[in-house]
């Protein structure tokens, strides 16, 4: 299901995308509540692609990445944390307060 949904989901994208610029209503004088109807089809589109994306974010989002994980990634942490991960970092207060009594880092 996950190459349909993609291609699903492309065509949502293009379909969004291609009129989200009301072409056909170029050249179009029509007035509606003081705005030009093209006006009003563009901030009604961009209300529905806004609605699409959304959901896109919460069901979709990922799909058509590629991200495989290999046979021994694990979603645990590192089992040994990195050497420079070790020492404690030096707080930025102390460095400051060196520096004002002329001392060397």
């Amino acid at each position: 299901m996950g190459s349909l949904e993609l291609a699903g989901w492309i065509t949502v994208g293009v379909v969004l995308c291609a009129l989200a610029i009301p072409w056909f209503l170029w050249g179009n004088s029509t007035v509606v509540a003081g705005l030009p109807v093209w006006l009003w089809w563009h901030v009604g589109w961009m209300g529905l692609a806004s609605v699409v994306f959304w959901y896109f974010a919460r069901h979709a989002w990922g799909l058509g990445i590629g991200i495989d994980p290999g046979p021994n990634s694990s979603p645990g942490p590192d089992p040994e944390p990195k050497p420079e991960q070790k020492s404690k970092p030096k707080p930025a207060d102390a460095e400051l307060e060196s520096e004002r009594r002329g001392e060397p880092p």
